[in-house]
């Protein structure tokens, strides 16, 4: 059974409810002027809520790693001469501590701390008793039950203004992205939870600055709540993560040009096709069962003349097969390969326990 949040309205002060909320800054805090500059700047285009990175760990020790406690002054600069709201990432008690001492408005959790439910309770321990709004960035690996804990862990201290982050996941893979979005996570997530706000961080995905505009635009066409945006009054020389930050004015183009779609209730025309889509999955579930008939009859041949049950010649064949006839038929090789080997890991499963009989 899953466990429920017990939700309120992010309800950030001086901010209107509407989509997207956008939170953008600098990925991290590195002096003054340059927090001050770039804020004036987000301020000047009509952002409500700086994000700064001021406690930044890396991968590997070496590498700049935050101004810590002597940034926070900063950021309270910011809130009194730009009016906006300010964020930060806090790892440990101590963190958020000095950042609710300092006034900070917004405080989320980073990817790796999620990871660590023992880290995620120490924070949500050090929350109680507060009403600070705070977001919980997926982690670094694609696992939904580690996302979900961690919210629940806050939720539980007592934190209902409450939102999730989704900033991408890791992958062996090579690909165009830092952080593969795998959207279907999210998407889970927001089916757990439907009254979560959950905002997408493109920078962290794409890891580049021309990612940043197709990945947001993605982010509404999937209907999310808002953006965490990285921008710096001048990326190439950021300190941390150039390559993922832009301009204050180029951020503001992109904003412009995003086209934000409606929550529209269903009408007649979209019952109908649901009603089609519902069809054609009762017509997959029927062929997939047949399928899966063929294969326990496979499996009885493959028992009786004492074969094994996996022939990978035929597997290759069954995907470069499907791949192509995918491809033609409009779908990404990908996606086809996704589903086959999903048909075929129950295939096996289901011959495994026939040759075990």
């Amino acid at each position: 059974m899953e466990q429920e949040l017990t939700l309120s309205p992010l309800a950030l002060p001086g901010i209107e409810n509407t989509r997207p909320l956008v939170i953008a800054g600098p990925c991290s805090a590195e002096t003054e002027e340059q927090v001050m500059d770039t804020a004036r700047q987000l301020a000047n285009n009509g952002i409500k809520v700086f994000r700064a990175g001021i406690w930044k760990p890396r991968t590997k020790p070496g590498g700049f790693e935050g101004k810590g406690i002597e940034a926070l002054p900063w950021l309270q600069r910011v809130k009194a001469e730009t009016g906006m709201l300010t964020a930060t990432e806090v790892a440990t008690p101590q963190h958020v501590e000095a950042a609710l001492k300092a006034g900070v408005d917004i405080l989320w959790i980073g990817a790796r701390t999620t990871a660590n439910p023992f880290s995620v309770q120490d924070i949500a321990d050090a929350l109680r008793g507060t009403d600070t709004p705070v977001l919980v960035k997926n982690p670094v690996n694609p696992d939904i039950e580690l996302w979900t804990g961690a919210l629940l862990r806050i939720n539980r201290a007592g934190i209902t203004r409450l939102g999730a982050i989704h900033r991408g996941f890791s992958s062996v893979d090579q690909t165009i992205y830092r952080n593969p979005p795998m959207w279907h996570l999210a998407i889970e997530l927001k089916r757990r939870f439907p009254h979560l706000a959950i905002i997408t961080d493109p920078s962290h995905m794409g890891g580049r600055r021309d990612l940043i505009a197709p990945i947001s635009q993605q982010s509404m066409d999937l209907g999310f709540d808002g953006l965490m945006i990285e921008s710096h009054c001048n990326p190439d020389c950021a300190w941390s993560d150039a390559k993922q930050q832009v301009l204050p004015e180029v951020l503001d183009l992109i904003l412009d040009r995003l086209v934000v779609r409606d929550y529209v209730e269903t009408t007649e025309s979209l019952s109908q096709l649901r009603k089609q889509i519902d069809e054609l999955d009762n017509d997959l579930m029927d062929l997939l069962s047949k399928r899966m008939r063929v294969s326990r009859e496979i499996a009885a041949y493959k028992k009786q003349h004492n074969m094994a049950v996996v022939q990978t010649t035929r597997y290759s064949e069954i995907l470069d097969k499907r791949a192509v006839q995918g491809q033609l038929c409009g779908m990404s090789s990908d996606f086809v390969k996704t589903v086959y080997e999903a048909i075929h890991s129950e295939s096996v499963r289901q011959q495994v326990e026939i040759m075990n009989k």
